[in-house]
């Protein structure tokens, strides 16, 4: 019987799937203590890389270390003791050889247990950065090892791997059971990256020869010195081009999926929009046009529109929503615009019913808030097409709103939401056809993080900000100088301006030392500025009480506004010209970002004032410098990623992020430009995947990413 592709893929997933308990020397103890480190299997032990490697081709003899290298070295341990320095305890020990001798020292951890796990007399090998005191070479807290008798033929490879710390579980242990996985793992494992598709991946084909290899060198690289760093570099290169590609994939067989079930074809007649335009006081953005044309251009075909808008804040998003909207409208459908909180909803609805002012458009708002009487209304007449315009919350997606005919929606900060909201909303559609969706988000995505979580989305960029909108000046303000700060908000509010003031919770913490929005507020409105007029704005205020607060600093009645991060998106406020943010280093840059766009947005002079604790580290003062040096919201989310991380950046609501085994898109974006090309080529000729070769593509693709990326296609 011949074995296919799909057999020799099944087989390597058998492998992988295979718990660890299976390999020599992992009983019940041992295997409890890999799950701790979330190992359970043969794949994630493949997938749990060194974080280093010994070259022992490059042992230097101790008198020839370098002070600043990280290096690795060998030697008898001559003298381990310990002695107290005015009152602190120092574990310090001597290794030597017959050229030289290298200090070891501890300041912290469990000296007794150090003392019998390194006998005096014993062959070490160890792993530090060299420094010199009082004219010695030395390394501080050395990993070290027992080379002894038992020094197995594994061990004596040119290159050790040395892997983070499973508790419990000795490194030695650990490569020879780490050997065992690759083994198994590299025997069966199948290429996933078809044979064109490797030819676009810019690697020397001889990488992508040997499947197996790429374990194997991984974890045991064959070579040491110069040869060392090149063939880690060019398996990993292969190993997270794979699953990038892979991604990819799905993305593209997503994307072609939502085309194939059909949309709606709008046929607008262009007189609700014109009739809007004409009544702004000011011009459209270039920008702004080019996208709305990009937008226009999606609607009016039958497939489905999915495009991410991106725009700084206070590019004008929302207008170029609310003119997509009227599209769908004027071709007898609705609209519906989603939010993430019913602050930033229930902004939406006052502006974009001002600005339909006169025109024939039925607008409503709903939200949790919404009483049960206005809410069964509401839904009637949502149902029956009396409602044009719907904005709301994640109250759209309850399963009892139902539309007549949805067009479009839309869905405001995406990174608030989860993938399969979105796809909640847009199945609320009628009749077998998918609404047109757009995607607005004011946090500018890096590309590698675009292709990855809306790698499904056209993109469409408002680069480009309104006449008079000028660069608010940002400082960063110590404990100290508090004081020039408020007095500064009093001469703006003297000149008949405003301030915010933001915190990051709402009742104080015992686990973090933060400044309470309610209790900030007692003290700004009691102490700081008892002659003014203090307001305050939460999450957990009634809507009603929500509305009041935002209406009475809309109008000048509040001079100094205290929230939370409520405000962070939506609010426009053109009086305001002060920001200042209580403990600026809990938030992240790109949040602080959009705090910042609150102010500036009148024409007059604005600040915003980073309000740092005492206890800041020196990389927290670098990542708040960044807010101090540019507006350009691209560059603060491109620091903001390197720093916090994908997970971190988008909020832990975004369920579509992908989970990399190897890939890193911080430090791997450029590879997914190339992927996405691979994955373009394969897709261009053979779109359903039905070659051999392409088979097993889509299996693996399937059982990867199909529940995560709601892939649509069938098959």
């Amino acid at each position: 019987m011949t074995i296919t592709g799909l057999d020799r893929y099944r087989q390597m997933v058998s492998v992988m799937d295979t718990p660890l308990t299976a390999l020599k020397g992992v009983g019940p103890k041992v295997f409890a203590r890999f799950e701790k480190k979330g190992l359970r299997t043969i794949g994630d032990a493949l997938a749990f890389l060194p974080y280093r490697y010994e070259d022992r081709t490059t042992i230097k003899n101790l008198n020839e270390l370098l002070p600043g290298e990280a290096t690795t070295f060998m030697g008898k341990l001559k003298r381990l003791e310990v002695r107290g320095y005015r009152k602190r305890r120092v574990l310090e020990g001597l290794l030597v050889d017959e050229r030289g001798a290298l200090s070891l020292k501890w300041f912290r951890g469990n000296f007794d247990w150090l003392l019998k796990k390194y006998p005096v007399g014993e062959e070490l090998i160890g792993y530090g950065t060299v420094g010199v005191f009082a004219g010695r070479k030395e390394v501080v807290h050395p990993e070290l090892e027992l080379v002894g008798e038992d020094y197995s033929a594994s061990e004596s490879d040119p290159v050790t791997p040395v892997y983070s710390e499973v508790e419990g579980v000795h490194q030695r242990q650990l490569r020879r059971i780490m050997r065992q996985a690759v083994e198994s793992g590299a025997r069966a494992r199948v290429p996933l990256v078809p044979q064109e598709a490797q030819a676009l991946s810019g690697l020397d084909p001889r990488w992508w020869e040997d499947p197996g290899r790429i374990w194997r060198e991984l974890h045991f690289p064959s070579k040491g010195g110069e040869d060392l760093t090149k063939i880690v570099a060019g398996c990993r290169h292969v190993a997270v081009l794979e699953e990038f590609f892979l991604l990819q994939i799905a993305l593209l067989l997503k994307k072609s999926g939502d085309e194939a079930v059909g949309g709606v074809k709008h046929s607008p007649t262009y007189k609700l929009v014109k009739a809007l335009l004409s009544s702004l006081s000011y011009e459209l953005t270039d920008a702004q046009r080019r996208v709305l044309g990009e937008i226009r251009a999606d609607m009016e075909r039958p497939s489905p529109m999915h495009r991410l808008l991106q725009g700084d804040v206070g590019s004008g998003k929302t207008l170029v929503a609310l003119n997509s909207a009227l599209l769908a409208i004027e071709g007898g459908y609705q609209a519906a615009l989603m939010a993430p909180t019913e602050v930033l909803a229930e902004q939406h609805f006052k502006n974009i019913s001002q600005l339909l002012t006169g025109l024939p458009v039925n607008v409503r708002l709903l939200t949790g808030s919404t009483t049960a009487v206005e809410r069964e209304s509401l839904l009637g007449e949502l149902s029956t097409g009396a409602i044009d315009l719907i904005i709301g919350t994640h109250a759209l997606i309850v399963e009892d709103v139902s539309f007549r005919r949805l067009g479009l929606i839309v869905v405001d900060e995406q990174h608030r939401f989860g993938v399969m909201q979105r796809v909640a909303l847009a199945e609320k559609g009628r009749d077998g056809a998918l609404p047109d969706t757009l995607v607005m988000t004011a946090t500018p995505i890096p590309r590698s993080l675009s292709m990855t979580v809306y790698g499904d989305l056209d993109l469409s960029v408002i680069d480009e900000m309104p006449p008079g909108r000028r660069p608010v000046s940002t400082k960063i303000v110590k404990e100290r100088g508090r004081g020039e700060v408020f007095q500064f908000v009093r001469q703006e509010v003297s000149k008949g301006r405003q301030a915010y003031v933001v915190c990051p919770l709402v009742e104080e913490s015992e686990k973090v030392e933060l400044k309470a929005a309610v209790e900030t507020a007692n003290h700004f409105s009691s102490e700081i500025f008892p002659d003014l007029s203090v307001g305050l704005l939460h999450g957990r205020m009634r809507g009603s009480d929500k509305a009041e607060a935002l209406e009475a600093f809309s109008s000048g009645k509040t001079q100094v506004l205290v929230s939370t991060t409520v405000i962070e998106v939506g609010i426009d406020v053109p009086n305001a010209t002060v920001m200042l943010v209580e403990h600026a280093e809990r938030f992240g840059l790109s949040q602080l970002h959009q705090l910042r766009g609150r102010v500036g947005r009148g024409g007059n002079e604005s600040w915003c004032f980073l309000l740092a604790g005492g206890s800041v580290s020196e990389d927290g003062w670098q990542r708040l410098r960044v807010m101090e040096e540019t507006n350009d919201g691209f560059r603060i989310s491109e620091e903001d990623l390197r720093i916090r991380g994908p997970g971190d950046m988008l909020g832990t609501r975004q369920s579509g992020l992908p989970d990399f085994q190897i890939g890193n898109i911080l430090r791997d974006g450029p590879l997914l430009e190339v992927a996405r090309g691979m994955a373009q080529a394969v897709l261009k000729a053979d779109p359903p995947l039905s070659s051999p070769d392409h088979s097993v593509v889509k299996r693996v693709v399937e059982a990867r990413w199909s529940s995560k990326l709601s892939l649509l296609y069938s098959g």
